[in-house]
């Protein structure tokens, strides 16, 4: 049994995935499994999973119903004792991301492991896009560092892809909503006993994802994920927040 399952979501992702599986090769780490989950892509994604198959433990393409229920199948193929999604374009932060992780798993075993996230854009190359800035200096999202799951009531604090949890208090994602990955966090933060903040960055996100694309139908669900945990009054209260930031960052970043 692995310590660590990566998971990779893919669909039509020719154009990203091997900044995936390159950050993946160069880790200086045997103790984890690589999963690729692909919803039945048209482009050239499966050519390249085939040819970089030594390095994938298992993938599948067949059909889904859109993100979260191929992220479900991965986490119900995964065998790892902790499960870290990376998705096509985001990337493993450097060569020692992952032998430092384990290093981390092995001393303190915590029930959720998470960290800053280096904000890269598509530069149009199959490299590593160009550097934004760490997600915690270019957005509203300040870093705990010692996170709970009060701290998710203005939004999503950590990047979905700098959060590692113990596979057995992971849950199924919701797949009705585009702010499923914000509620999953809240629950594996609700269910874990310990959780531990890295001192290093774990991955490279690659702007521009789901949430980006439906950003208006994004922004409700969220409220409906938030409203679940917190209740109305405090969710309403706290959106008003929520605006009045992204209105005073918005300001601050053109000036």
């Amino acid at each position: 049994m692995p310590s660590v399952s990566i998971i990779t979501i893919t669909y039509n992702a020719e154009r990203f995935l091997e900044r995936t599986l390159d950050s993946l090769v160069a880790q200086q780490a045997s103790d984890y499994e690589y999963l690729v989950i692909d919803g039945a892509s048209t482009d050239g994604t499966l050519a390249i999973i085939k040819q970089h198959e030594s390095h994938v433990t298992r993938w599948l393409s067949e059909p889904d119903n859109g993100l979260y229920d191929a992220m479900n199948k991965g986490l119900h193929l995964a065998t790892g004792d902790y499960v870290w999604f990376m998705n096509a374009g985001d990337e493993l932060y450097d060569s020692q991301t992952l032998p430092n992780l384990l290093k981390a798993i092995q001393t303190s075993r915590a029930d959720v492991y998470y960290s800053d996230a280096l904000f890269v854009r598509d530069d149009g190359s199959r490299q590593s896009g160009s550097a934004i800035g760490l997600r915690s200096e270019v957005t509203p999202h300040a870093l705990p560092k010692n996170l709970t799951w009060q701290d998710m009531k203005l939004g999503m604090k950590v990047c979905h892809q700098a959060f590692v949890v113990r596979r057995s208090i992971a849950p199924d994602y919701l797949t009705d909503n585009l702010s499923a990955d914000l509620d999953w966090e809240i629950k594996c933060l609700k269910a874990a006993r310990k959780i531990e903040f890295l001192p290093f960055v774990l991955c490279k996100y690659l702007t521009g994802g789901l949430s980006v694309q439906q950003h208006r139908q994004s922004l409700i669900d969220r409220f409906r994920v938030l409203r679940a945990h917190f209740g109305l009054l405090p969710t309403l209260l706290n959106h008003g927040y929520i605006i009045g930031r992204a209105a005073v960052h918005k300001a601050i970043g053109s000036s």
